[in-house]
């Protein structure tokens, strides 16, 4: 992309939210929260929870395509650009289009469920964390700490299912609209014109 015809999209916090909760979620979820792997494991369960704290408080105060504002959208929108996807006739955006907007908006979500469950987990298991008095003297035992292992599990590997869907229509959106959107996260530019007759929607 010729970036004299580029204008800056996104800012360097979301940048490196994006990056980082990438990071530290695929640490969380590959490496086992085993005796000699538990610390690694919760921190970087800890890092996800702080980062996703963060981006839901930038999305309200921060930079204008960084706000839920400029790409939360109702379903009939985010379902009607899904099928205008599959049709070749979607508009392209400068911040999320509604697609991509829902997926981050549910990634999210996932990942706050994941840290909450995940947190009692710990406390249920191990007797740590804030949630830790939760449990003290619950006699809830095994079967209590099992659900919530079980849970958050479920929670991983659906999110892991979510992201995976997430680079695919990254990709897809790269294609339709010829345009880098990896590159896009991190230098925060992305080309200001459109193509004749897919005129961008700012």
């Amino acid at each position: 992309m010729n970036m004299q015809g580029a204008v800056k999209v996104w800012d360097p916090l979301v940048r490196i939210f994006h990056w980082s909760v990438v990071v530290a979620f695929f640490l969380a979820y590959f490496v086992e929260a085993k005796d000699e792997t538990l610390a690694i494991h919760v921190w970087a369960g800890y890092t996800v929870l702080g980062l996703v704290v963060f981006r839901i408080i930038w999305g309200f105060v921060g930079t204008e395509h960084a706000r839920f504002s400029d790409f939360v959208y109702p379903p009939k929108r985010v379902f009607a650009y899904a099928f205008e996807v599959l049709r070749g006739t979607a508009q392209r955006y400068l911040g999320h289009n509604p697609s991509g907007g829902a997926m981050i908006f549910l990634l999210l979500i996932m990942l706050l469920a994941i840290n909450i469950s995940g947190i009692a987990v710990y406390g249920a298991d191990q007797h740590m964390g804030p949630l830790a008095g939760w449990f003290a003297g619950t006699g809830e035992g095994e079967e209590m700490e099992h659900m919530l292992e079980e849970l958050h599990e479920v929670l991983s590997n659906v999110t892991m299912v979510l992201v995976a869907i997430h680079v695919l229509g990254v990709i897809v959106e790269s294609l339709v609209h010829k345009e880098n959107l990896v590159r896009a996260m991190f230098t925060g530019r992305k080309r200001a014109l459109d193509a004749p007759g897919n005129p961008v929607r700012r």
